[in-house]
């Protein structure tokens, strides 16, 4: 049984490799996915404030439009005063004149208003500009190093799964079934040691019964805890003797 548990270790090694490799290769398109949000979040405000600045643009065009219609009103009133002859009627279209002036007056505050607005608003365009190019070219640097570190990873984990089957092969077949369910359930710590008297998967102790009986390697022995395969070496007798 010794021989088994110690094909299993070297099965056991090359799974947790493999494990290794493809937990980290699972957050890297995470990792890529996020560094493009924060570019796109980046380029959104750019966006956002560029629109802010064509909007207040168009705005102040309306009012100059604005302006100019009032003007050319105050024109034709002024025209239909110089020939009426009746007072009431020259009063009415002095009055409306009066009104256009002050409408006048009104779009040009608002304009002082836009234009002031459209200066923090440049202003605003120009920052987001330089922000969004540096989150861009920090995300590009970072993202195709994550590229690359793919690339290297996916090699790394082809060059172990390409002999895992022959490793695995080596093992006795029922110990190879037992040992390839309680991977999909426990991951790389399927073999474990014993500790003194302690299970190294759950940290349970274990009875003197199965502590002996793993020593004895005569079968396989499990954790009657949590079902792992245990294994018990020379090493591990003398650290417990010098506890």
């Amino acid at each position: 049984m010794r021989e088994a548990i110690s094909k299993l270790l070297v099965l056991q090694d090359r799974d947790r490799k493999i494990l290794g490799l493809q937990e980290e290769l699972a957050r890297i398109d995470p990792d890529r996915k996020s560094l493009q949000t924060k570019a796109a979040s980046g380029q959104a405000a750019l966006d956002a404030a560029k629109t802010l600045v064509k909007q207040l643009e168009s705005e102040r065009k309306r009012l100059e439009l604005e302006v100019e219609g009032k003007k050319q009103q105050i024109e034709r009133y002024a025209s239909q005063q110089l020939l009426t002859k009746k007072n009431e009627e020259y009063r009415a279209l002095t009055h409306e004149i009066d009104t256009c002036k002050a409408a006048i007056s009104g779009f040009e505050d608002q304009e002082l208003e836009i234009m002031e607005k459209t200066d923090v608003a440049q202003r605003a365009v120009v920052e987001r500009t330089r922000e969004a190019a540096d989150i861009r070219k920090t995300a590009d640097g970072r993202i195709a190093d994550l590229n690359a570190r793919e690339l290297n990873l996916k090699k790394e984990l082809a060059d172990l799964q390409a002999n895992r089957a022959e490793l695995a092969a080596e093992v006795e077949e029922a110990v190879r079934h037992r040992y390839e369910r309680l991977l999909k359930s426990k991951g790389g710590h399927v073999v474990v040691g014993i500790h003194g008297s302690v299970c190294g998967g759950c940290h349970m102790t274990l009875s003197r019964q199965v502590v002996v009986s793993c020593r004895a390697e005569q079968e396989l022995q499990l954790c009657p805890n949590c079902g792992r395969i245990l294994y018990c070496s020379p090493e591990m007798d003398i650290a417990a003797a010098a506890e």
